[in-house]
């Protein structure tokens, strides 16, 4: 296992990172390829349509694409074009508010804000309340997921850009938005009966719930939303879904990605999604049984999904070829998670530390943006903003957010983003109403 730099070092090095990253971003712009060019397109999506549906014949229609990935990443611009995508600006929102609070620097805050004014026009245009998803077709084992399907694993994150810059200034527009969200978050995303206790969620309007780290956004976002807006139904459908996530634990402290029999594989960024909203509904809630699920799931994770040099693994089994060693996204959700969750298990501050010293050393190119993937030769350095450019840029920008924070405890952060330091419940809940 690398050794991690002393604190401060890090947090200057992340510092400039940062900056030099903000610079790369302006010139480059804001689509890029993505992690799922290869089968965005008219050829890639008939191949792995095709591969769910049989599998030898697919493999041969998949393996030009799947070579690619593992030996000439560049050529992904061949398959599909560069997007936009609403996960991504989400993030880079956050990241941008993250390094306002950190510095003071209004000029952040103003990039905060850019990148919210385009999500309020790249939303799903055939609903009536704000939601985001994919904008491309995206095919799945389940079948294809039509271009601005409305997706619980993205709008979360649009849900709490705009909060956090809702507590940093105040705006009717963004409250109403904040509003909107959360009548598709109960209305057009659907529950289902699991147990006597627990619903599971639906990922889109349109299918049957079973997918883990859905219903664990959707759980943290009403959470969220009930607390803020003082909403007692948005907390009781928040807390069965939050149970669906418990009740789906693993004896031996993991989270399968779905309940469905089939897609019972655990790999690295799903159990990070699952574990930090059930750390923010903690924060939120108090509740010892999340708190006492989420220890055994670190538990798990420590010895599960991290390779020798203590950087992330992308399974604990791989359930197909894999073919590549470590991934930007588990990195910056690993960067997320040890923040939520180091003040009551400190056993993650030398996983922190490590990751972080480990991306700050190896994983910046020259031209300020990070490599996607370390592959089993050489690496992937396409620049793919959801995959994980934005991400990563989030995460370090909490990480200096939060090392501020820690080292000047005094100082008050906005009430939406208690949790994320740590702070206890109650504190939160205290600050938290609107006025």
């Amino acid at each position: 296992m690398q050794s991690a730099k002393p604190t401060s070092q890090l947090v200057d090095k992340a510092g400039s990172t940062l900056k030099n990253f903000n610079a790369w971003l302006e010139s480059y712009g804001e689509t890029s390829w993505d992690h799922q060019s290869y089968y965005a397109g008219p050829v890639g999506s008939f191949a792995k349509g095709l591969y769910y549906r049989n599998k030898l014949l697919g493999t041969m229609a998949v393996a030009p694409m799947v070579f690619s990935e593992a030996f000439f990443p560049p050529a992904r611009w061949m398959f599909h074009r560069r997007m936009r995508m609403p996960i991504a600006d989400a993030h880079y929102a956050m990241g941008y508010a993250f390094l306002y609070e950190a510095t003071g620097n209004k000029s952040y805050f103003e990039k905060a804000v850019h990148f919210l004014d385009v999500l309020q026009k790249t939303r799903c245009p055939a609903f009536k309340e704000y939601c985001w998803g994919y904008p491309f077709d995206w095919v799945t084992r389940n079948g294809v997921i039509s271009t601005d399907t409305p997706l619980i694993t993205t709008t979360p994150y649009v849900f709490e850009a705009f909060l956090q810059a809702h507590q940093l200034q105040p705006r009717e527009e963004w409250r109403n938005i904040l509003d909107s969200i959360i009548r598709h978050a109960t209305t057009d995303i659907k529950d289902f009966k699991f147990s006597e206790t627990a619903n599971t969620c639906s990922y889109t309007p349109y299918d049957k719930g079973g997918v883990v780290n859905a219903s664990a956004y959707r759980s943290f976002l009403l959470a969220s939303a009930g607390k803020f807006f003082g909403r007692e139904d948005l907390l009781q459908i928040a807390g069965r879904n939050a149970n669906f996530v418990l009740e789906s634990q693993n004896a031996d402290g993991s989270w399968p990605y779905a309940k469905d029999g089939v897609r019972d594989f655990v790999d690295h960024f799903h159990t990070c999604f699952v574990m930090k909203a059930l750390a923010k509904i903690h924060a939120l809630t108090g509740e010892l049984r999340i708190l006492s699920a989420l220890q055994r799931g670190v538990d798990y994770y420590l010895g599960n999904l991290f390779g020798e040099d203590g950087m992330p693994r992308p399974f604990s089994k791989a359930p197909r070829l894999t073919v590549y060693k470590c991934e930007l996204y588990d990195c910056a959700e690993c960067i997320n998670l040890c923040l939520l969750l180091r003040n009551h298990l400190p056993q993650l501050e030398n996983t922190l530390e490590t990751v972080v010293a480990g991306i700050l050393e190896n994983w910046v190119k020259s031209d300020g943006s990070f490599r996607s993937r370390r592959l089993i030769f050489g690496w992937d350095n396409v620049p793919m903003h959801r995959w994980a450019q934005s991400q990563m840029f989030r995460s370090l920008a909490f990480y200096a957010s939060a090392q501020r924070q820690k080292e000047n405890p005094r100082e008050v952060l906005p009430a939406t983003r208690a949790f994320n330091v740590g702070l206890q419940s109650s504190e939160y809940v205290r600050n938290l109403r609107p006025d």
